[in-house]
């Protein structure tokens, strides 16, 4: 059987998924999208997909279902192309393993003060910071998907306090949870940093605006490894120029790869990351494939997908 993968990524990295997907579903045969003419396309029920382009998916009408390589799907859902065909996305425990060791890197970046320490380096300025256990940093996680538990067990696991928010109410053991725009706004002063790791929908869409950045407490710092839209970027080089913020971790932006003339490369607050705070494992990712494929062709049943309503 066919499966046909569309995706508009590296040709490098291409060629690494069709060699692990075939590795892996050896009875079937795993092709780029490119290589299946049009009858054929006519007859494909299912397809993986990364980053498909919009006229890739139209050659492939009678689409049932598809597989996601990755765990983002907000440009997806909005795709008429797909007209709501159950979209399965990439839940690996893999790849909350690999954000939460993201998370609790960066997050130490912060509280261990390395910005501070990078910038005296630059200055030959030899200064000692009185240190604060992380029992004395509130860290507070945007988003309790799998992948925000995963990096609350891993930050709670290392001493931090912990709070959590998400759109509805959740019981989450030693954590402070708030819902809610009211539980947003009560969250917000209390956090020492604020790591964003919620899918990018219309009601997450600015939460961060100038208004919520606000109302972190001074000298707070943030955290970006969700989706760029989710902040007012603009309004968050304010915050940091006046002083009000210490410092962001940029995992994500607005345009991909970032402009060259974009101030935020220079921003003496600012750490840029080239979107590597959760890569995805090709070889686990695969084996999840492998999984889905084989209950389907056995049973016909599809995985858990995307809510198009909630946008995941």
């Amino acid at each position: 059987m066919l499966i046909p993968l569309i995706a508009d990524i590296d040709a490098e990295e291409l060629e690494l998924w069709l060699q692990s997907l075939n590795r892996v579903l050896p009875d079937q045969q795993v092709i780029t999208s490119e290589a299946i003419d049009d009858e054929q396309a006519a007859s494909i029920e299912f397809a993986i997909v990364a980053n498909p382009t919009p006229s890739e998916l139209r050659r492939f009408p009678n689409l049932k279902w598809v597989q996601s390589l990755w765990a983002g799907v907000e440009k997806m859902v909005s795709m008429p192309e797909l007209a709501e065909i159950p979209i399965v996305r990439m839940q690996d425990p893999e790849l909350a393993r690999i954000m939460a060791e993201g998370v609790l890197t960066w997050t130490l970046y912060l509280h261990r003060q390395i910005p501070t320490y990078l910038r005296q380096q630059q200055q030959h300025h030899w200064k000692q910071h009185i240190y604060q256990p992380p029992s004395q940093t509130r860290v507070g996680v945007l988003g309790t998907g799998n992948l925000g538990l995963a990096a609350i067990e891993t930050l709670l696991a290392n001493g931090f306090k912990v709070c959590a928010w998400s759109r509805s109410p959740k019981q989450i053991d030693n954590v402070e949870h708030f819902a809610g725009s009211e539980g947003l706004d009560a969250m917000l002063p209390q956090c020492d940093i604020v790591i964003a790791l919620l899918p990018l929908t219309d009601a997450t869409r600015l939460l961060m605006n100038d208004q919520r950045l606000s109302q972190l407490k001074p000298g707070a710092s943030i955290i970006n490894f969700a989706r760029a839209p989710i902040f007012d970027y603009d309004a968050l080089l304010r915050h940091l120029d006046a002083g009000h913020l210490e410092h962001a971790v940029l995992d994500v932006f607005n345009q991909e790869p970032l402009p060259q003339d974009n101030p935020l490369w220079e921003h003496p607050a600012v750490s840029v990351l080239p979107h590597i705070s959760g890569p995805t494992d090709i070889t686990s990712a695969s084996e999840i494939v492998r999984q889905n494929v084989s209950a389907y062709l056995m049973h016909g049943s599809i995985p858990e997908t995307v809510d198009y309503q909630r946008g995941y």
